[in-house]
């Protein structure tokens, strides 16, 4: 086989033996590169910090995903929902899911058709990049409504 130093010289075709010896004497792991080349390729690394650098490319390319809330009541005005609906389509395009919350107090909780309407009209803006993962559910003193970025991008046009 041939073996190839850490730094990327060649060490010269030997056989498996001579090629563990030299590996035990640099401290460092034999690491089979191309097992079908004429002669089969061997590398002096250290293996486990190979893996441990791997491993952390891996976790930092996976995107953790967050539930963003955004909060609101139903008296609130056009440009205030403009401004929430356009926040919310930043979160969406980065992956993360957005939570609305409609914040009622004292007698506004007699009159929550006002906030589903508030509700469903953010849910009408944001249908070309969201799909409502959760419908709006009253929890207590609130609505709550979940939208979660959707597969595939509708025009708008």
């Amino acid at each position: 086989m041939l073996v190839i130093s850490e730094k990327g010289e060649q060490l010269g075709v030997m056989d498996l033996a001579s090629a563990l010896s030299v590996a035990r004497e640099s401290t460092l792991d034999l690491v089979l590169v191309a097992p079908e080349g004429k002669p089969p390729v061997c590398k002096l690394e250290n293996y486990g910090k190979k893996r441990f650098h791997t491993k952390k490319q891996k976790q930092t390319r996976t995107k953790q995903m967050q539930l963003k809330e955004l909060r609101l009541k139903p008296k609130i005005d056009k440009h205030d929902v403009d401004i929430k609906v356009r926040k919310a389509r930043e979160f969406l395009e980065v992956g993360h899911k957005v939570q609305f919350t409609m914040m009622f107090r004292g007698r506004e909780l007699a009159h929550t058709e006002l906030g589903l309407k508030v509700l469903e009209k953010i849910e009408e803006d944001l249908v070309d990049i969201g799909k409502v993962e959760s419908p709006p559910a009253r929890e207590g003193n609130r609505l709550v409504m979940i939208l979660a970025k959707s597969k595939k991008k509708i025009d708008r046009g």
